[in-house]
């Protein structure tokens, strides 16, 4: 028997669609219906905070604007209450009964078609209040109105095609929903649960969120606030829990912007590496939020992924989302939101590496492998991420390091290209053949010893108009070398011995020539092609085919072995053959070319044989 002041009312039919795609299929997580209640009791109270400047009369003014959960493992219930601007019956039937002033046929077609813009809805009692029915056997939702002399109502539903309102008597102002929860759902009525769903989706709602009278909310939204009244103990706090970390931050970027969109961020630079230091690799941890209520904390689609090192919130309220605040509609804003991010952070990058060099090359040191790895697969930003690298040169003393526009400001006027060189360490690119040739014309190389450089500099092509160039590359010219006074093989004598190296060193080979570069070493192997020695080690570890088919072996003319192999091989051919193709070998290791030294060795052995028998 019903009671008489109890008013039973049949959903409108699109409610009753929408009431199915949101139990069933809109919700990835069903934890999410804590995230969209608070997020309404939050916009509830915002609004109240509001008309308390507008309006003389409302009631229960002095009431505190705070949220209030309650837990109750005994009766599975759990409450959501806030004490904002509350509802009048009508408006209980209106807002959850119907789709009232979007348009319920159309919010329907954008959600099937997942395109349309459905801001209007987010922190209204919408569809993110129906997400309660994923949890819950039957939803009561008690409220009063804001204004004087209206009562407080309760509203009913199972979910199940209905719902009843009833006036109630001893209601405060706002909104109190107890859900009955599901026996599948009985974990939502354990304060642990629930305070666990808080901190990951609401630790920066701006009211207090009191779970079973305890505050769970007590960091505060820092990207909100001012710079100039934040201390950096705040600054470091909340890093830590925002990225979960132990340590400081190396940098911090706290900025604001208005155009072309509404953006809030505050992003953070760890001191270390984790993927230097093995860990693997790093998921995004920029979380992206929308009026400080998380969206996603780990947008893959926010950021280029050799940002994926950075930390930090995004905040946007220009940002229109789908129905459950999980997967953005507009993925061009998101495209544009990311953009306005990453110039503003390779902004930062470039003034703290003018203001603060030495602190700059620290971070360099344990994060330039991401800002390498965006030269070689990024082309929206690789123009600004090379004005950011640095590497160790030919003019640097050991552990310093020298920018591209720094190296261009030392060049010789006539010079059009940077040189760079890839290798092990700086002591095995000193010691071996490549070098020599720069130092004798006084020329400026790059030292480069990751992997990544080389497809940084294939990729880079070019810097301010002057073409990269590696210094190992096997066709590269360079301005006479100033004379030596050592004595050299004539012209004639030297055609001569390249051709019998030819002869002797045979298809290995394409070419044998005078060396133009070579000053204290007796030969090098060379390749036509532009690829380092490094780069083909590095392929070849990963079973891939980079060995070239040609090989070019340059001699240098005044070197010691040169001029007694010449001789040598009119005097002791056997000898001398056993010498030329051991020098070719020496050279072929240097430059990373010989894959099986077998051969090597047992000649290396019968070379010191015959030499230990002369007497």
């Amino acid at each position: 028997m019903s009671t008489p002041n109890v008013e039973k009312h049949e959903f409108q039919a699109e409610i009753k669609q929408l009431l199915d795609i949101v139990i069933h299929s809109l919700y990835t997580e069903k934890e999410i219906f804590v995230r969209e209640l608070i997020s309404n009791a939050s916009d509830a109270s915002e609004k109240l905070r509001h008309l308390k400047i507008t309006e003389k009369e409302i009631f229960d003014k002095d009431l505190e604007l705070e949220i209030k959960i309650s837990t109750d493992d005994t009766a599975n219930t759990i409450t959501i209450q806030d004490f904002g601007i509350g509802m009048t019956k009508d408006e209980l039937v209106k807002s959850l009964g119907t789709i009232a002033h979007s348009g319920s046929k159309q919010f329907l077609e954008a959600l099937k078609e997942g395109g349309s813009k459905n801001d209007n809805l987010i922190g209204q009692f919408g569809v993110g209040f129906y997400s309660a029915f994923m949890v819950a056997n039957e939803v009561k939702v008690y409220s009063r109105s804001w204004k004087e002399g209206e009562s407080g109502h309760v509203w009913t539903s199972t979910g199940a095609g209905s719902y009843e309102v009833e006036e109630v008597e001893g209601q405060r102002r706002g909104t109190k929903i107890v859900l009955s929860l599901k026996d599948d759902d009985k974990s939502f009525a354990k304060d642990e649960t629930i305070k666990e769903i808080i901190k990951r989706y609401s630790s920066f709602v701006q009211f207090p969120i009191k779970l079973n009278d305890e505050k769970v909310n007590t960091i505060d939204a820092l990207w909100l606030r001012g710079k100039s009244g934040i201390k950096d103990e705040e600054y470091t706090e909340f890093y830590k829990f925002q990225a979960n970390a132990w340590d400081e931050p190396r940098y911090r970027l706290h900025f604001s912007a208005d155009a072309p969109l509404a953006i809030k961020a505050l992003l953070f630079v760890p001191k270390e590496n984790p993927e230097r230091a093995g860990f693997g690799r790093i998921d995004p941890a920029v979380a992206l939020y929308c009026r400080k209520v998380l969206i996603d904390s780990k947008p893959t689609e926010l950021l280029p992924e050799w940002m994926r090192f950075t930390k930090g919130v995004v905040d946007s309220e220009d940002l229109p989302l789908n129905i459950s605040r999980e997967t953005m509609q507009d993925r061009s804003l998101i495209q544009k939101l990311g953009r306005v991010i990453t110039k503003r952070f390779l902004k930062f990058l470039s003034e703290e590496a003018k203001k603060r060099p030495d602190e700059y090359q620290e971070f360099f040191d344990k994060f330039g492998f991401f800002l390498k790895e965006g030269v070689a697969i990024d082309m929206t930003y690789k123009d600004e991420l090379a004005k950011l690298l640095y590497f160790e040169s030919s003019a640097q003393e050991k552990g310093k390091k020298t920018s591209l526009a720094d190296y261009i400001s030392r060049m010789k006027e006539e010079q059009k290209e940077i040189y760079y060189i890839t290798g092990q360490n700086r002591e095995s690119i000193e010691s071996g053949p490549y070098l020599e040739g720069f130092k004798a014309r006084g020329i400026e190389v790059l030292f480069l010893y990751e992997p990544v450089d080389e497809y940084v500099m294939n990729n880079l092509r070019e810097y301010e108009e002057k073409t990269l160039v590696s210094a190992d590359q096997g066709d590269l010219k360079l301005d006479d070398v100033p004379q030596s006074s050592e004595e050299s093989l004539s012209e004639d004598e030297g055609n001569a011995l390249c051709s019998w190296l030819k002869e002797t060193i045979g298809e290995r080979v394409k070419e044998v020539k005078i060396s133009e570069r070579l000053v204290d070493s007796p030969a090098m192997a060379l390749t036509p092609d532009a690829m380092s020695s490094q780069m083909r080690r590095m392929m070849q570890q990963m079973g891939q085919p980079g060995m070239p088919t040609e090989v070019l072996f340059e001699i240098n003319p005044r070197h010691a072995l040169m001029k007694n192999l010449n001789r040598q091989r009119e005097t002791n051919s056997d000898l001398a053959k056993l010498i030329a193709l051991q020098a070719f070998d020496n050279s072929m290791v240097a430059a990373g070319l010989l894959e099986d030294p077998k051969d090597m060795v047992s000649r290396m052995y019968d070379i010191l044989s015959q030499a230990s028998e002369t007497k």
